[in-house]
């Protein structure tokens, strides 16, 4: 029992902590963000208790302003918190992939399936919506990315539905903040077994790194085969 205490007793820094980083991060982004933090309360908690006073239980009431009012405050600095968090991410390079791994239970997703020399790079997710090809990077140039990477998809994987969604604030683009919402809509047409046998399917193909041509032409000079490899017979 005393270790569970002294386990609570530790956490519960760590969340104040958290918490404190989390405003300060928010407050570079957002510096009013205290002014509305406390204007939700105050107004949530003073309309409650003139409410309370009205009906003549101003105690009651008042108990009840003060829950709903931390409720309320907590929402909102939740919501800004997480606009300033997407803000500093955009257009950063990998920040959709930051948001894929954030979508939720039932989506797997694998970073940088393709990449070009400018770094625009394509993501892939796995779920129960089926495949969903994410690319982040000039939208010219990722279009020629995504469309040899939904061919590969359908050649592979021909019975699983492949959507292709581009990350950016232009026209027929998602908004990075957008984007979980958006992955989200997508119609779940697989069942877990499918799911999981398309990951092994996709799994086989290696990442980016893995799949990566040899160079071709004569072996440099000095360079030895590694042990294990084959043998002449």
């Amino acid at each position: 029992m005393a270790r569970k205490e002294t386990a609570a007793e530790a956490a519960n820094p760590g969340r104040l902590k958290q918490i404190a980083l989390t405003f300060q991060m928010t407050r570079k982004a957002d510096p009013k963000i205290g002014l509305i933090l406390a204007g939700v309360f105050i107004i949530t908690f003073g309309v409650l208790l003139g409410v309370g006073f009205a009906i003549s239980h101003p105690i009651y009431l008042g108990i009840l302003g003060i829950l709903l009012a931390f409720l309320a405050t907590a929402i909102v600095f939740g919501r800004r918190a997480e606009r300033a968090a997407f803000g500093q991410m955009e257009g950063q390079p990998g920040a959709a992939a930051a948001v894929l791994d954030n979508v939720g239970r039932g989506w797997t997703t694998t970073p940088a399936v393709a990449m070009n020399r400018s770094q625009d790079v394509v993501h892939r997710a796995v779920g129960k919506a089926g495949i969903v090809l994410v690319a982040e990077g000039n939208p010219n140039r990722v279009k020629s990315l995504l469309a040899a990477e939904k061919k590969k998809m359908n050649r592979i994987v021909a019975d699983v539905p492949v959507h292709d969604v581009i990350v950016g604030n232009g026209e027929g683009q998602v908004e990075l903040k957008k984007l979980r919402t958006t992955m989200l809509k997508f119609p779940r047409v697989l069942t877990g077994p499918q799911v999981t046998a398309t990951n092994d399917r996709l799994r086989a193909l290696g990442d980016l790194m893995s799949n990566m041509p040899l160079p071709k032409g004569p072996m440099p000079k000095g360079m030895r085969m590694p042990r294990g490899g084959p043998k002449t017979r």
